[in-house]
């Protein structure tokens, strides 16, 4: 499902643009390679690690000499593998089968994906500390995922937003992951590609030292 689902998902806005006029895909693509690994890894992650933990999994692991740390990175490395392959097979559908039109390199195209695949993991595990319920942790979604969906600039420029959510947007870490995407596509800069690249992976970072921080054993 991880691997299909993605995929899936992409094809079907490619299918309902293919009879409009202009290239509806080449403006949604992009940011929809970016979207779908972030929001699937979120969902994974944070129900599978609360899972660990109410289940005392983490508790047992947590009794060796290993510590938070070390669980969120072993964590982050099993899913990053994963979203590794996740990302590449949707970066290929998009470009090999839909014909998605990039300007910039292929490879660099599926580093953003798999980067943003990352994000979503290390969010997930970070607000996975939060929740008490599996079913908390989907709730979590609203709060963390849908604002950054609004605001990344997908549907509305950033910059054409009011002032006060174009301001909000700049600290929401999706908004720089779709900025890349868009970037491969349109004037591929890849400077600002690399540059925007760094910022998702630091609030990716920034999310596994918070979820190390408030990670518990179990859940009370």
């Amino acid at each position: 499902m991880l691997l299909v689902v993605p995929c899936a998902l992409i094809s079907l806005p490619w299918w309902m643009f293919e009879d409009l006029p202009g290239n509806s895909f080449d403006r949604f693509g992009p940011g929809l390679l970016a979207l779908f690994p972030f929001i699937v890894m979120f969902l994974v992650t944070s129900v599978t690690t609360l899972r660990e933990r109410s289940s005392g999994t983490l508790e047992r692991l947590l009794a060796m000499p290993m510590g938070k740390l070390d669980f969120l990175l072993g964590y982050a490395l099993a899913f990053g593998a994963i979203a590794a392959v996740q990302a590449s097979r949707a970066v290929g559908v998009s470009v090999g089968l839909l014909g998605l039109d990039v300007n910039g390199p292929v490879w660099l195209l599926g580093i953003v994906a798999v980067v943003d695949a990352v994000l979503g993991t290390a969010l997930g595990l970070f607000v996975s500390a939060f929740a008490r319920s599996e079913f908390q942790a989907v709730h979590f979604m609203p709060l963390v995922v849908i604002p950054q969906l609004l605001l990344c600039g997908l549907f509305v420029p950033r910059e054409a937003l009011p002032p006060v959510l174009e301001a909000i947007s700049d600290v929401l870490p999706l908004s720089y992951a779709i900025d890349a995407m868009q970037e491969l596509v349109g004037a591929a800069d890849e400077s600002l590609v690399w540059r925007n690249i760094a910022v998702v992976l630091g609030f990716a970072i920034a999310g596994l030292a918070l979820g190390a921080a408030t990670l518990r054993r179990r859940t009370a």
